[in-house]
């Protein structure tokens, strides 16, 4: 056994790290920084003991983060469609990743880059999600790009920070509240033939630390492996790769023979009580049950999508009020929209071949191999029925394919029926389309008492936190061709007595969807088809939500009299009121 190998010892999973460690102090977005200092005894021996040091990582809020990460994610697709473009079977591209993430950071977009402390990271919370390493690195939730344990200080004097459990050590992970992490180093490699014992130094020597001083440890896991052969592969069937799980506290640690033989390390990690529960760990519980809990309706659309959707009650009784499902939007006779003219794109549309299709949305694809919008724009324009290109594999066509993610109407506590997601949904994801009766705007103003359920065409949906003084980065990445626009000649989907799904998806002053005009079937700009779209990673069983686009005193009745309606999104960036 090592020299410096302490002998095992168990602590109970209790916070007793010092007083506001890694937690907000009074003023706003300052957090404490447990410093090491190794002090000497009089017998000779010496003590590792901490101090408290204030940080101030600079007012970084969630509402940034998540702005930040829409950014890297953005550059990622515009950088992954101009790969896709030049490689037809994805062997020769990059890593879209680290490109983007060699913008973010000489455009100086790193957040929280101040000294290291242990505890929550400001703007990042539990359960968010991330598709790709780097992204951690970005936010300053965990800023090894390859290595699984984080720590700060330096020689003997190291603490854990964070570490990520991905199963590259054979880590023990059901999903419980206690994980079991093995210590890193020792296997073999390209320039290390053998695997060798490992020792307690560095990242291992932190885990150790941090156990001994009691404090606690971010713990970042990943849920899913990918199965592609080649990197854009990989990335199209990536789901949930990284979920930020919380604070752990490192209980207890010890030597055990690995799987090539050698001696590696074991740490038992024990989850922080009073945490948000990841929605993932409660999917699988409800997938161990023989039936779901609270399901009042099978299947709202009634066979109408192609993936049931059911109704989830778990805060009463009442079921969601009728109404007739429409799957898709249908336009009356008398507004007779114009038809398309088709392309002849036999073996599906390009960027690099001559279609007309393209030439709409200004000589770019507007969407990834994998489905994702590359980014958001005014209008842009799908292949319909009368292009020739393969219906099921031609790139553009995404959102008239309909709804693909398993989601489902559930009750919320405060807001009635919301919608969630089943699975983790990808940044740029396809999620719905909003469907209704189509009304010019003085019959809409007409009809009162459900104002909720009109959707006003031609508004500027996206004003709302989307990539706010961040657009001088992404001007530098696109082409230069300019793209089409919705006329706003004064029509509205009205959703009260018709619709899909997407009638029961709610306000937010901070939403993860965003509201894509598209034009497939006819191109009478005034009467667009109403798409959302995600515009951040979210996670399972998180509502799903857009902006409605009130604005404050603006609302009238028929009388002309000022309408008011309160908010319950609960974001740190609501305004209390709708309307």
């Amino acid at each position: 056994m090592s020299s410096n190998y302490f002998p095992r010892r168990q602590i109970s999973a209790i916070r007793d790290f010092p007083e506001g460690c890694g937690r907000k102090s009074k003023e706003e977005d300052e957090c404490v920084e447990p410093i090491a200092i190794r002090r000497r005894l009089g017998n000779g021996e010496s003590k590792l003991t901490f101090e408290k040091k204030l940080v101030r990582p600079g007012g970084v809020t969630a509402s940034k983060v998540k702005d930040t990460l829409r950014l890297f994610q953005t550059i990622c697709r515009i950088i992954l469609r101009d790969e896709e473009r030049k490689s037809k079977d994805g062997s020769s591209i990059r890593r879209v990743d680290y490109e983007s993430w060699k913008i973010m950071k000489a455009n100086n977009k790193l957040l929280n880059i101040g000294d290291k402390g242990v505890g929550n990271v400001p703007g990042v919370e539990v359960g968010d999600e991330y598709h790709y390493r780097v992204e951690l690195c970005l936010i300053g939730l965990h800023r090894q790009t390859q290595g699984g344990i984080d720590y700060m200080g330096s020689g003997d004097n190291v603490l854990a920070t964070s570490i990520v459990a991905s199963g590259g050590y054979d880590d023990k992970m059901d999903g419980s509240d206690i994980l079991i992490y093995s210590g890193q180093g020792g296997e073999p490699g390209p320039r290390k033939k053998v695997a060798t014992d490992q020792v307690l130094k560095r990242g291992n020597l932190a885990l150790r630390n941090s156990m001994v001083a009691k404090t606690p440890v971010r713990v970042i896991r990943g849920f899913k492996q990918t199965k592609g052969q080649t990197w854009s592969e990989a990335r199209m069937d990536m789901a949930a790769a990284l979920v930020y799980d919380g604070l752990y506290l490192v209980t207890d640690y010890w030597k055990e023979q690995g799987c090539f033989g050698t001696n590696v390390f074991k740490f038992k990690l024990e989850r922080m009580k009073g945490q948000p529960e990841l929605g993932i760990k409660e999917l699988k519980r409800s997938y161990k049950a023989s039936t779901r809990i609270g399901i009042c309706v099978y299947d709202i659309s009634e066979g109408a999508e192609k993936m049931r959707i059911a109704a989830v009650n778990t805060v009463d009784n009442e079921k969601p009020p009728p109404f007739v499902y429409k799957a898709r939007m249908e336009y009356p006779q008398r507004y007779n929209p114009t038809p398309t003219q088709g392309c002849a794109c036999i073996n599906g549309c390009s960027s690099l071949t001559k279609c007309p299709c393209t030439e709409k949305n200004g000589g770019q694809i507007p969407f990834n191999h994998n489905g994702a919008l590359v980014e958001t724009k005014p209008l842009i324009y799908e292949c319909g029925r009368s292009c020739k290109c393969p219906l099921t594999s031609c790139y553009n066509r995404v959102s008239q394919r309909g709804i693909k993610l398993p989601l489902e109407v559930f009750k919320t506590r405060n807001k009635g029926w919301g919608v969630r997601c089943l699975s983790s949904i990808p940044s740029g994801s396809f999620i719905c389309e909003y469907t209704g009766e189509l009304l010019q705007d003085m019959e809409a103003e007409e009809r009162t008492g459900a104002d909720e359920y009109m959707f006003d065409i031609g508004n500027k949906y996206d004003e709302h936190g989307l990539l706010r003084g961040l657009s001088n980065i992404l001007s530098e990445l696109r082409s230069n061709s300019v793209c089409a626009t919705v006329e706003n000649c004064g029509f509205t989907i009205d959703a009260a007595k018709c619709g899909n799904v997407g009638r029961f998806i709610n306000h937010s002053c901070s939403p993860n969807l965003c509201a894509q005009n598209v034009l497939y079937d006819h191109h009478d700009k005034r009467m667009p088809h109403i798409m959302f779209f995600a515009v951040v990673n979210i996670p399972p069983l998180q509502e799903l939500t857009y902006h409605y686009n009130y604005k404050v005193d603006q609302v009238v009745d028929s009388d002309g009299n000022i309408k008011k309606k309160n908010c319950y999104c609960g974001s740190s960036e609501c305004t209390g009121r709708m309307y």
